[in-house]
């Protein structure tokens, strides 16, 4: 069988997961990996077959999406043309994680394309809201990589498949302790903004991991390095608590080591603010900024804050196998169904 797995190169957490997730699809078939987007920072350690542009949201330095330098690094001929061109009619499965060339090639050649994400979970009615409703922000979501089936993950099974977050191994072998810095990932705001405002909590050691600055420097209480998978894995499982972006695998990956946290979403990103709801309920502290008025939440946060001990197992396998079972079971030989369930 031959698959084709895409997945969305904004960001980290798409790829943090495909760590697993590709192992698992190797077990039914011959598989290319599609990445598209320019925002990752970390590497994929698989072969990647088909690396495009993608249509990529802009991180700013001021807590959200810089939409000037968004629309400026628009290449649309391109992402018309990359769509037209992927032989996407070639695969046998089709398996998309929030990846638009891929999903959009699907739909205009009628080819099945089955997501595999998260923003699909959020946009299950049983998912968490923010107060505030996005009509755009949600346009957005369900337009961006339109599918013919969906399985998500969030941070609880809010529904029929919808799981709980892949963890990735290299995160399930750590032994978390307790050093008693913070580890800080906060991609939409630049190294000056958090200096200056973690700096103002003296009593705290902060380790911050840098998407604007590949030189690593110390200002007082306050240490900014650059995007290591490693050193960040190590700082987050050493920590004693999380302060990072409402994205989905960071939160989940510091619930599940048993971390406090807090929550950040960036501003008109709206899946983030569902983000934040969904972790306010796991027991996660939200603010809307990294700002003077909201320095008593977070020295509430620092003082008072308690560790969230989050329980999922790993289920990954046996979400792939219901996947391959359902949509290209006819491509599968009852051997290798038996082996991929450990039988």
């Amino acid at each position: 069988m031959k698959i084709l797995f895409a997945i969305q190169g904004t960001g980290n957490g798409h790829l943090s997961r495909a760590r697993d997730v590709y192992p698992e699809l190797l077990k039914y078939g011959d598989v290319d990996v599609l990445i598209s987007g320019i925002q990752a920072d970390v590497q994929a350690p698989f072969p990647v077959r088909y690396r495009l542009y993608g249509l990529s949201f802009i991180f700013g330095k001021r807590g959200g999406v810089d939409i000037i330098d968004t629309a400026k690094k628009l290449k649309l001929f391109e992402l018309i043309k990359d769509i037209r061109n992927l032989p996407v009619e070639q695969y046998d499965l089709v398996i998309n994680d929030f990846e638009p060339v891929s999903a959009w090639a699907c739909r205009s050649k009628k080819v099945p394309c089955i997501s595999l994400s998260h923003q699909c979970a959020v946009l299950h009615p049983n998912a968490p809201q923010p107060k505030r409703t996005d009509l755009m922000g949600m346009l957005v979501l369900r337009n961006y990589a339109p599918v013919t089936a969906s399985y998500g993950f969030h941070f609880k099974s809010f529904g029929e498949h919808i799981y709980t977050p892949v963890i990735r191994r290299e995160i399930r072998q750590l032994t978390p302790t307790n050093g008693g810095h913070y580890t800080v990932y906060l991609p939409a705001y630049d190294d000056a903004a958090i200096v200056k405002h973690l700096s103002h909590f003296k009593d705290a050691k902060w380790e911050v991991f840098s998407k604007h600055n590949k030189e690593p420097f110390v200002a007082g209480n306050v240490t900014v390095r650059k995007i290591d998978n490693r050193s960040f894995i190590e700082s987050m499982a050493a920590c004693a608590g999380v302060l990072c972006g409402a994205g989905f695998e960071g939160p989940a990956e510091a619930m599940y080591l048993g971390k406090k946290v807090l929550v950040i979403p960036m501003q008109a990103q709206y899946e983030q603010h569902c983000n934040a709801a969904g972790a306010a309920l796991m027991g996660a502290t939200v603010i809307k900024l990294l700002h003077e008025q909201y320095y008593d939440d977070i020295a509430n946060w620092l003082e008072t804050g308690q560790p969230i001990r989050a329980n999922y197992p790993d289920i990954t396998a046996d979400i792939i196998h219901h996947i391959i079972q359902k949509h290209a079971g006819a491509f599968v030989s009852e051997p290798e169904k038996i082996a991929a369930v450990g039988l």
